[in-house]
């Protein structure tokens, strides 16, 4: 497998990260660069480590992960949009508005966006690929595009801040929904 075939999958796999940290940096009312680096880290290292361990699973247990990986995405991604939305229609004072890294819903958020990436560590089971390259350019490419969707994110949160979070929760909820239709291979 060549270079530009490596980055064009690690293009397709950050694209999940990339709207979900989008979304998270409308949540920040001053941007908080330690706060875009963990994000980013916590997307880039989930999107490196599940083609990995896909790999290493190989075929022994393809046809489950295949099977219910839209599912898990869809759940736990609609989960958190709702809660966003809940959580943009309750009124806060002006000193809650500060963002607040959730450790528990970022994790979840990167397992939901990296699924995807187990299937495809799975394909590299089968295929000549340098594992190691392949997991390290898709690591850095969704951490670099994850850093700039937080940034993004921010700079939009910033223009349209009533709505961002509820904006944010649908589009999460979108993108879930979104990778189940493809799954049942509706869209």
């Amino acid at each position: 497998m060549g270079i530009f075939t490596m980055i064009s999958i690690g293009v397709g796999l950050a694209m999940d990260a990339f709207a979900v940290s989008i979304c998270q940096g409308l949540k920040m009312i001053k941007v908080n660069k330690k706060y875009a680096v963990i994000i980013a880290l916590f997307f880039g290292v989930f999107q490196a480590m599940m083609p990995l361990i896909g790999y290493v699973i190989g075929v022994q247990f393809e046809s489950y992960i295949t099977s219910i990986d839209h599912w898990i995405a869809f759940i736990l991604l609609g989960f958190i949009g709702f809660n966003m939305i809940k959580e943009s229609r309750e009124k806060e004072e002006i000193d809650e508005c500060i963002y607040r890294l959730d450790y528990k819903e970022l994790t979840m958020m990167a397992i939901a966006t990296s699924i995807d990436a187990l299937a495809v560590g799975v394909a590299f089971a089968f295929l000549n690929v340098n594992v190691l390259m392949a997991v390290s350019i898709i690591g850095i490419i969704t951490f670099g595009l994850s850093l700039i969707g937080v940034l993004l994110g921010h700079t939009l949160g910033m223009k349209f801040k009533s709505n961002a979070e509820m904006f944010g929760g649908i589009v999460l909820i979108i993108i879930g929904l979104k990778i189940l239709l493809e799954h049942l291979n509706i869209i």
